[in-house]
């Protein structure tokens, strides 16, 4: 661990390597802190806002579980070099984690749905899931593959899917049919029957019988790329 002052660079630096070493894009995180999707992305681009303001930079911090130090405290040295431990906990109680399935759902063709281990994870505020009425244990997230779902979903976003046991309405959610895993948006139909549509324009629309349609959860959350 090789250990500098800190420059605003240094900063801009150590965030980007935060992200990507956790798999969680800038636009996912501005979002977290309830600013717009190129808030940092033109932090780290651009150098606009020239710092970070507290309460964002200890916002990240504790999402990645490093000091402030890191990004930018006054006065404090930064960690120039260190190792990111994806999916690492914390011990405090207002952040949980999120197991990131490893089979992406499909917004194009379709993926088969034989393996769906738990790889990475997302770290979430417990107050804002709580808010959403959303239980931790019930909840994954899964990339999209595709672009059935332009311009909703695009290939690459993640989304974070709960899985609670409850009653349907219309929405995106990821099923299963004929043993391949989607990401649609379900309208309800006819008696006994579901509408399956993608977005995008270009790919046709379709009526399933509601046995048909494994429905696996309903999408709550997207974030990915601008």
């Amino acid at each position: 661990m090789v250990i500098t002052d800190t420059t605003e660079a240094d900063v801009r630096d150590r965030l980007m390597a935060l992200a990507t070493g956790r798999g969680v894009s800038l636009s996912a995180l501005s979002a977290m802190l309830g600013r717009n999707a190129a808030y940092l992305q033109q932090f780290v681009r651009k150098g606009s806002p020239r710092k970070l303001e507290e309460t964002d930079r200890r916002t990240l911090a504790t999402f990645f579980g490093v000091d402030e130090a890191e990004l930018g405290a006054p006065g404090a040295p930064v960690v120039a070099t260190a190792t990111i431990r994806p999916g690492a906990r914390m011990s405090s109680a207002e952040w949980v984690d999120i197991p990131r399935l490893a089979l992406g759902a499909s917004a194009g063709p379709g993926a088969v749905a034989a393996d769906e281990d738990a790889g990475e994870r997302f770290r979430f505020r417990q107050q804002w899931l709580r808010k959403l009425g959303l239980d931790p244990a019930q909840l994954s997230v899964i990339e999209v593959t595709g672009d059935s779902m332009e311009p909703t979903l695009r290939d690459g976003d993640e989304i974070l899917v709960d899985r609670s046991q409850r009653p349907w309405r219309d929405g995106i959610h990821v099923v299963r049919i004929d043993d391949v895993l989607l990401v649609k948006r379900l309208e309800q139909g006819a008696a006994g029957m579901i509408g399956v549509i993608s977005d995008n324009p270009a790919y046709p629309r379709s009526v399933r019988a509601h046995a048909d349609v494994t429905i696996v959860g309903r999408v709550v959350w997207k974030g990915g790329r601008i």
